[in-house]
């Protein structure tokens, strides 16, 4: 049996103190190790938001298996299908053939005719060269009532160009059709969660008379039609930001970034931004500031100097939320994290300038796999990877944010902070669950 790694020196290039740490890629690139920390979302559930729509994925079968265990796990069989590349397409050049003729087979035998399909191509395609156009020109010529859009898994382009993840944001919305604005309409766009209805976000736009929409409020196809008629469309997460450049271009919506941020400043900044450019009256934020300092102070309180370790999936500005929890005195020890966004500069040196000693680990390193989990002193991890890193029972169970945007998703995650501290969970039920937010069978 393989011992498992105890000292922080067993690390070889898996762990390093962020004095020493390299901008913006701490870590050298190689084999991954992939932990069963599983409640980040993946293409499969980020193509489900779109309602009334069916999957169908053109891939080698051993490619399949993750992504149909994705669509069982979270009860959307109904909603997926699959057609497998055989060698024989491989060698015979029967590509457009087999994408036609599987993709017609499914659609005349499923027991319900979906608005629209979202038709997944693979590697495979892209190294034989098919011909797209003629593919989907055919298939929308068979089945002129559904509509059609092109989704990609093609891992062998994930560390170049835009990612799958970017991608797929990006054709979430791909079959939009531009038409007449209404001003009075706003979208967020590119978030997997919707974005918490007690955020000062949503309240100072519906208070100022517009009507705040995401994907999450679409019920039928033709409401995530009408999102097309938005006048702006918003987005914080930095992913999505191909996607507003993608409607802008196409459907002549301007966006606005509202980063995520935990900076008062810059969140402030943010706001004003927003104020402006919608002729809304400036939020008074003392108010907000006061309950977040409350809150975060009450929980310091009652943690005290018991350890905490987070991690990336937990947010999109991971070293912006370091930040304020060093700066409200949490004992921050460790930041589990393979790179860091180009915003994230100015927090990566503020946090190696005052806390050299901080910790960065790997989270996909292969010397990762054998880390010792057991620790002797309670850690609160803020995120499922720390959880399993650390082998705590005491977590925030968040990903992607959860839609906590702005103050009062701070005074959120200090409550959730709260509850992990004094309520252990069954670490190992709770992350193996694919896509945080989304139905589960387990």
């Amino acid at each position: 049996m393989l011992k498992r790694i105890q000292r922080e020196t067993d690390h070889p290039g898996a762990v390093v103190k962020i004095r020493e740490a390299a901008w913006p890629a701490p870590f050298k690139e190689g084999l991954e190790y992939s932990s069963p920390a599983r409640g980040t979302w993946n293409i499969v559930h980020t193509g489900m938001l779109i309602p009334e729509s069916h999957q169908i994925f053109v891939c080698a079968l051993g490619c399949l298996r993750g992504v149909v265990l994705t669509a069982a796990e979270m009860n959307a069989m109904d909603r997926y299908s699959s057609v497998i590349i055989r060698e024989e397409n491989v060698l015979d050049g029967t590509m457009e053939e087999l994408m036609i003729g599987g993709v017609t087979d499914v659609l005349e035998k499923l027991p319900y005719r979906p608005k629209a399909v979202l038709l997944f191509i693979s590697c495979q395609h892209f190294f034989l060269a098919y011909d797209q156009q003629q593919v989907f020109a055919a298939l929308r010529e068979k089945f002129p009532d559904i509509r059609f859009t092109d989704c990609y898994m093609i891992p062998t382009l994930r560390k170049s160009g835009l990612t799958p993840d970017q991608k797929m944001r990006m054709q979430l919305y791909s079959m939009l059709e531009d038409g007449p604005k209404d001003p009075r309409k706003i979208n967020l766009i590119g978030s997997n969660l919707p974005v918490s209805r007690s955020s000062e976000l949503v309240w100072m736009l519906e208070n100022g008379g517009y009507t705040f929409q995401s994907i999450h409020d679409c019920h039928t196809f033709e409401e995530y039609l009408a999102m097309a008629q938005a006048g702006m469309n918003l987005f914080y997460e930095p992913l999505a930001r191909i996607a507003a450049e993608d409607l802008e271009k196409r459907l002549h919506q301007p966006y606005l970034y509202m980063p995520f941020t935990f900076d008062d400043e810059e969140l402030s900044g943010a706001y004003q931004r927003l104020a402006e450019t919608l002729h809304l009256p400036e939020l008074d934020e003392e108010p907000l500031r006061k309950r977040k300092r409350e809150a975060l102070l009450a929980v310091r309180e009652l943690i005290g100097d018991t350890p905490v370790a987070v991690d990336y999936t937990l947010t999109f500005r991971i070293l912006s939320l370091v930040k304020l929890l060093l700066t409200y005195g949490f004992h921050v020890t460790e930041i589990y994290a393979d790179a860091f966004l180009p915003e994230e500069k100015a927090d990566f040196e503020w946090i190696r300038e005052n806390y050299p000693e901080i910790r960065i680990s790997s989270c996909v390193r292969p010397w990762m796999r054998f880390q010792e989990r057991e620790r002797e002193e309670k850690v609160l991890a803020l995120g499922q990877k720390a959880a399993y890193f650390t082998g705590t029972d005491y977590f925030v169970n968040l990903v992607e944010s959860g839609g906590l945007y702005g103050y009062d998703g701070v005074v959120q995650l200090a409550g959730l902070m709260r509850d992990a501290f004094l309520n252990r969970k069954d670490r190992k039920t709770v992350i193996q669950r694919k896509g945080l937010g989304c139905e589960s069978c387990i």
